[in-house]
């Protein structure tokens, strides 16, 4: 049988998903559809599937499925899409809501404006140490430390912010080759579970250029998650202070990691880029 589900594409800094209310279009194998959905020339083409359905912890709750179909446990521009989504299509009234993520549950502070949601700003949490077995002898956290891909040496820092960056500051970011050295990284055998990973170069003035290979997705224009990790990084290494903004392919966000309680921060703009249906077969 076949069914017509309707969708939301949005998306934050460049980082572009498709949202559906399980609510009313439940997906019986999300894996699959994100694939199919998700391809830029035969799908409606994005960087995953985002599904928002109901909780016993939350407001809401938040399933991500990455472009290759696997599921992601946390993403920082897909919870500003989902606050401006929930509020626009009045399925809350709050301006505070709470998402119960694969991560924990996280807050959601929107700012809004004549009715329209201009930017979310997102309690990510603490970050956390991402242990690799760099030297042999037990996973532990990485510190600047040397990794090695076909005779190439790169320093790299692990955080941790409900799923799991590498994150690398060079000198200058346009000689980085991505498309090359991201599918090395994410695959490397210290990060068996595979790992996304960020180049960085510090600009000054609190700002920071970075660039990201997602963890099943692949190059994408933005990662809120990864915008985090790379703030956290620069502050763990001396190369920034506690607020950081990180200029992206696709935009900027604003990230602070608030003395007081430890918690990250996150800030920026949401966009809703068009509402569509697409037809799906129903094997319920």
């Amino acid at each position: 049988m076949t069914r017509v589900v309707k969708f939301t594409k949005m998306q934050g800094a460049g980082n572009d998903y498709i949202y559906v209310d399980t609510t009313k279009y439940p997906i019986e194998n999300p894996e699959e559809v994100s694939k199919i959905w998700s391809a830029p020339h035969t799908g409606i083409g994005s960087d995953g599937l985002v599904l928002i359905g109901r909780s016993e912890k939350a407001d809401f709750s938040m399933h991500i499925f990455n472009a290759d179909g696997s599921e992601a446990m946390m993403c920082g521009n897909a919870t500003r899409c989902i606050g401006k989504y929930l509020y626009e299509n009045e399925l809350t009234k709050k301006t505070e809501i709470t998402l119960d993520t694969q991560s924990g549950i996280k807050i959601l502070k929107l700012h809004v404006a004549d009715g329209k949601v201009n930017t979310v700003t997102v309690d990510m949490g603490m970050p956390a140490d991402e242990p690799a077995d760099y030297d042999g002898k037990g996973a532990k956290p990485m510190k600047e430390q040397p990794i090695e891909v076909e005779g190439e040496r790169y320093v790299g820092t692990t955080v941790s912010m409900g799923n799991p960056h590498l994150v690398i500051f060079v000198n200058d970011i346009a000689e980085v080759d991505l498309p090359t050295i991201g599918p090395k990284l994410e695959n490397h055998p210290l990060f068996p579970g595979r790992i996304n990973v960020e180049f960085a170069q510090v600009l000054g003035e609190g700002k920071i250029r970075m660039r990201v290979w997602e963890r099943g997705s692949g190059i994408t224009q933005a990662c809120g998650t990864g915008a985090c990790a790379t703030a956290v990084a620069a502050a763990l290494t001396g190369r920034a202070g506690r607020e950081s903004i990180i200029i992206m392919d696709g935009g900027s966000l604003t990230i602070e990691w608030d003395v007081a309680t430890k918690h990250i921060l996150m800030t920026g703009g949401a966009t809703k880029v068009f509402d569509g249906e697409i037809e799906l077969i129903d094997n319920r």
